[in-house]
């Protein structure tokens, strides 16, 4: 077994092999990263995807600041992100031109289809509840909660990805815990 450094080097020098173990041995991390942030299967799929290819079209720019995951795992969230602000422009832009079409800018999104495969079929309804309550969230809480809690890194992982302090984590996650109780109480008690 060859250690992280050594992998690095054999992906700087565009080792196929290298690659296809990397891959092998990240692939459900990123996806799962991704899913949490997307919510749908062929986003979070096309997504790894891509950040699979960016990690081996950038590894020349990898500087050893921080692990080779945590690296990969700060790519995932950003092309998570850069997803979801792409379609929060598109949805606007569909909004305006229903209105102007005096169509129906109402339709089902990719997160009331929310399914993860980590949650049990009892539980998917509450499961989209809050994942929908997590996308109110603010970007860094949310990056902060879902690294936290679905994916389970620690706090310091969390810092190492975001590219934050340690104390920067703890009050994002906090922050998205009181917000998220306060919506999850106001949706309960409207629906009752």
């Amino acid at each position: 077994m060859e250690n992280e450094q050594q992998l690095i080097e054999r992906l700087k020098e565009r080792d196929s092999q290298a690659f296809k173990t990397l891959v092998e041995e990240q692939k459900d991390r990123i996806y799962n990263t991704c899913l949490g942030f997307l919510h749908n299967h062929e986003d979070a799929e096309d997504t790894a995807q891509e950040v699979f290819i960016t990690v081996f079209d950038s590894i020349d720019s990898f500087r050893n600041e921080a692990s080779l995951a945590t690296w990969i795992y700060r790519i995932a969230v950003t092309k998570s992100l850069e997803l979801i602000r792409y379609r929060k422009r598109k949805k606007r832009w569909s909004f305006f031109e229903a209105v102007a079409n005096e169509g129906n800018p109402d339709r089902v999104s990719a997160q009331d289809m929310f399914e993860h495969p980590g949650v049990a079929l009892e539980n998917k309804e509450r499961s989209a509840i809050l994942f929908r309550e997590i996308d109110k969230l603010t970007e860094n809480q949310k990056t902060a909660f879902i690294l936290h809690k679905v994916e389970g890194l620690a706090y310091k992982e969390i810092a190492d990805v975001m590219e934050t302090s340690v104390s920067a984590v703890e009050s994002l996650i906090h922050r998205a815990k009181t917000s998220l109780r306060k919506q999850l109480h106001k949706f309960y008690k409207d629906e009752s």
